[in-house]
């Protein structure tokens, strides 16, 4: 901008005296600097941002892929976390020794639709639990893959003691773009309400040569 305009006024003062000419530079720089000699009605509205505004914990191809598994990362800080410096970069402390998790017997997770879990009640706290991760100061986000397979597993959690653990038990996996994985589990802590449960769902997933192949994903 001040290029052009630079130009402009050399053209015009160019038979001019030397001492309106450097009235002419400064001018132009006070236009620059400030915008005072401008119209009130062209003024810049708000505070100049830089575009793509990115950072540790605002992503906008991964704030897409959580947008798409119902959490929208609202405070700008949602960490995907696949190794030990994921972590550190989440302001998280690394695990120094290996985790051992026993998985809890089948019977302790009801599956929605079955006499234990109804699916209206999964889906309302399911939506609970979403809207409230969205609200959270920071979204940890450990992926990998289930231990011993190759079943990608995304976490969604507030919780800065759980997700370095949970990393910890997920086979790491190799990094790739931002997408939905077949198990994604949501883990609030903060809350009064105590609820455990899971659904699978039957979707359909695009091959590249366009067709159409259905598999199971669980949540």
């Amino acid at each position: 901008m001040q290029r052009s305009v630079l130009r402009c006024v050399s053209r015009r003062t160019l038979d001019t005296s030397t001492v309106s000419t450097r009235w002419a530079l400064k001018s132009i720089r006070n236009f620059a600097a400030d915008g005072s000699a401008l119209p009130e009605s062209l003024t810049r509205i708000g505070g100049a941002e830089v575009f793509p505004n990115e950072y540790p914990g605002q992503n906008y191809e991964f704030n897409w892929c959580l947008n798409g598994d119902g959490v929208t990362p609202l405070k700008k800080a949602a960490f995907r976390i696949m190794k030990p410096l994921d972590l550190r970069i989440a302001g998280l402390e690394v695990p120094k020794m290996g985790v051992k998790v026993k998985a809890a017997a089948a019977k302790k997770m009801p599956e929605a639709g079955s006499d234990a879990l109804t699916f209206e009640t999964f889906d309302e706290v399911s939506q609970r639990t979403k809207d409230l991760l969205s609200l959270s100061e920071k979204i940890f986000c450990p992926e990998g893959d289930f231990p011993g397979t190759r079943t990608g597993v995304r976490v969604i959690t507030n919780s800065e003691t759980l997700a370095p653990q949970l990393l910890a038990y997920l086979d790491r996996a190799p990094r790739r773009d931002p997408e939905s994985q077949p198990i994604t589990a949501y883990v609030l802590e903060g809350t009064e309400e105590e609820f455990s449960g899971y659904a699978i769902e039957e979707i359909e997933d695009e091959t590249e040569d366009g067709s159409l192949v259905a598999k199971s994903v669980a949540a």
